[in-house]
């Protein structure tokens, strides 16, 4: 299998998929200096992209003619419509291409892809850790990522030298750190550090009437409300797709906010206070 070197430009970058992150990832690798193109379902999204200078072209239509020219392909697709694309026109990819993905959940991913890739295809999945409460390339926007977090998830079936060109392709994006995941470690993380709040965020927002609360609220209700402003195709999918784990930090979360609750019950100030200084303690790591 050839090899490629991320360093060298005259590689061509295929976008699939020209949203929030797929346009934002066309934005910043232009930027750097690659050919970038892409294919959507929108014609509207690409003459945007083209007309911004993101992508040098671009189509909606899926043709070996096209897709065959490129040497990474990044797929900005939901779980299952990344799947079905890649059983549907991975025979349309070049021999020896990398194909990289932003989705939130990996064990199913892996397994799915895992079971009918071709042999002469690498692929290596990746988290970027950035979004925004907006949809689509008009909301897309290179800076997202500038500090943020940045997960590739190896597998088998990648060289570690394609594994390094993602993470490559990350720190010309900008992420401050790039790590290593395994997918169990990957969707433990994301089940807690994302869905997990998601999860919260809505339920905040949907206890409660809330329509005359806005004129009162203040900067708290907002913060931790701010996710809640929801894609329910994209995010129903994840919490299903990685269900087991999703349930077991709920679990988590439903005990310690049970012990919470019981120190209110209970007049328990100290027990109370506990809780707070652990909070206060560990919350310090991410104001670093």
């Amino acid at each position: 299998m050839s090899k490629i070197n991320l360093i060298n430009k005259e590689h061509k970058i295929l976008i699939v998929g020209l949203g929030l992150l797929g346009g934002s990832y066309a934005q910043g690798l232009t930027d750097v200096g690659f050919y970038v193109s892409a294919i959507d379902i929108e014609q509207e999204s690409i003459d945007y992209a083209i007309e911004k200078g993101y992508i040098k072209d671009g189509q909606v239509a899926v043709t070996k003619e096209y897709v065959s020219q490129f040497d990474i392909v990044i797929f900005a697709l939901y779980p299952k419509v990344f799947v079905k694309w890649l059983k549907d026109y991975q025979d349309f990819l070049k021999k020896g291409a990398i194909i990289t993905d932003v989705t939130g959940v990996k064990a199913w991913l892996d397994k799915e892809i895992r079971s009918f890739i071709r042999d002469d295809i690498e692929y290596v999945l990746a988290h970027p850790m950035a979004g925004r409460e907006v949809y689509g390339v008009k909301n897309s926007n290179k800076a997202i990522f500038k500090g943020a977090n940045y997960i590739v998830i190896p597998n088998s079936k990648a060289s570690e030298e394609a594994i390094s060109l993602i993470e490559d392709l990350g720190r010309l994006l900008g992420f401050k750190n790039v790590v290593r995941l395994s997918n169990e470690e990957h969707d433990e993380m994301i089940g807690f550090l994302s869905q997990l709040t998601h999860c919260i965020a809505v339920s905040l927002m949907t206890c409660k009437e809330s329509k005359h609360l806005v004129e009162y609220t203040g900067d708290s209700f907002r913060d931790l409300t701010r996710i809640a402003r929801i894609n329910e195709n994209m995010w129903s999918e994840l919490f299903l797709l990685n269900k087991e784990e999703l349930l077991r930090q709920m679990d988590l979360f439903l005990k310690q906010f049970t012990k919470l609750k019981e120190t209110i019950e209970n007049d328990d100030v100290e027990e109370m206070k506990s809780i707070m200084r652990v909070s206060t303690k560990n919350r310090e790591y991410f104001d670093q």
